[in-house]
């Protein structure tokens, strides 16, 4: 948002600036994902984009260093779609041995980097977990992977639990049957963010951010919360939305932001089959190109047919139409008629000939 932006309204920051906003329902996943990793499992956190996984996420680590009952390790890579398991097994070494991580010295072979993984989590005396961010990300070997890493972890007598917060992407592939091997080992939560709570996290925004002696009823009228409530979901689009807002009232002139103003900024297309794709963790654009080349495939092979030539009839031009007619084809009606039509005619003529003889 811009400086002057926030000077005509009396606001002290930016929206986006503003921290996590805890909601019951945050407070119920975190306890409830804090111990379930304690138990070995494949534990999946499903949220929309903008829903505030990484909010959710910091709250999870924070919890579990309080209660220093289980050991942390996350992968820091962050092109997740070439994220293969001996790069998450390095980071498991990076932060479960202890001292200095630059001396950390990872074997090369894939049998002696194994072993000394299952010794190292086994000088732990800790469960272990391993936490993946953007996890929708992931390419199905590597989720299936992990069933045989927890094998190794058990072997050794460790509890090591695995935690993936991703798009609804993810959730949805685990429950694909190609994948039922890793699929009816999850555990599985849906994380819902502000959504039950709009307006009150649209009144927290304005409280949090205004500065001190202005309140939230004097930088936005009520219709205008209701409004944003009413047809956005997620606390991104919230906080998006507000800045845009505020800053149009400033080019306008306003004093404080109307339901009109809102109605003027509000993105017509949000809740179109693309953005919801997208917020679901599905890449839709790139399906673009190959849907444009079905169709422009469908269009050539439907030109190539009405350009083939036509079965040859009495009547007809080498390239099997009338002069002055179109290039359709004949129905199967029409080719009859032709056809009984030539047979009586020649019929007639053979009974010609017969009489004359």
């Amino acid at each position: 948002m811009l400086a002057d932006v926030q000077a005509r309204f009396g606001l002290a920051r930016p929206f986006h600036r503003v921290g996590n906003y805890e909601t019951e329902h945050q407070r119920a996943l975190v306890h409830e994902v804090c111990a379930v990793v304690q138990t070995g499992r494949l534990v999946v956190v499903a949220g929309l984009v903008g829903s505030g996984k990484t909010h959710l996420l910091t709250c999870i680590e924070e919890e579990l260093a309080r209660s220093n009952r289980i050991a942390v390790a996350k992968s820091l890579a962050v092109d997740k779609r070439r994220t293969s398991l001996p790069s998450l097994i390095e980071a498991m070494f990076y932060d479960l041995t202890p001292g200095d991580r630059s001396q950390v010295k990872i074997p090369k072979q894939p049998e002696r980097r194994e072993r000394e993984l299952r010794d190292l989590m086994r000088k732990n005396r800790r469960p272990v977990v391993l936490i993946v961010d953007e996890a929708h990300e992931l390419h199905h070997k590597t989720l299936t992977g992990f069933k045989r890493l927890m094998e190794l972890a058990a072997g050794a007598g460790v509890i090591l639990s695995v935690l993936l917060i991703g798009h609804p992407k993810l959730r949805n592939d685990l429950r694909r049957p190609q994948m039922e091997e890793i699929g009816y080992r999850t555990t599985t939560f849906e994380f819902e963010g502000v959504s039950d709570y709009r307006r009150e996290f649209i009144g927290w925004l304005l409280k949090s951010c205004a500065q001190d002696g202005v309140k939230a009823g004097d930088l936005m009228d009520a219709e205008a919360v209701d409004l944003l409530a009413e047809r956005l979901r997620t606390a991104l689009q919230i906080e998006m939305h507000l800045t845009l807002a505020f800053e149009h009232a400033f080019r306008l002139g306003e004093k404080r932001v109307s339901a009109e103003v809102v109605e003027q900024v509000l993105s017509r297309a949000i809740d179109e089959l693309e953005p919801t794709l997208t917020r679901n963790g599905y890449d839709a654009p790139a399906d673009r190109p190959a849907q444009g080349q079905a169709s422009r495939g469908a269009r050539l092979s439907r030109r190539h047919a009405a350009q083939r030539p036509h079965p040859r009839v009495h009547g007809t031009t080498p390239h099997g139409r009338r002069p002055g007619l179109s290039r359709a084809r004949p129905s199967e009606a029409s080719l009859a008629a032709i056809v009984s039509t030539s047979l009586c005619l020649r019929a007639r003529g053979d009974d010609g000939e017969h009489s004359g003889r």
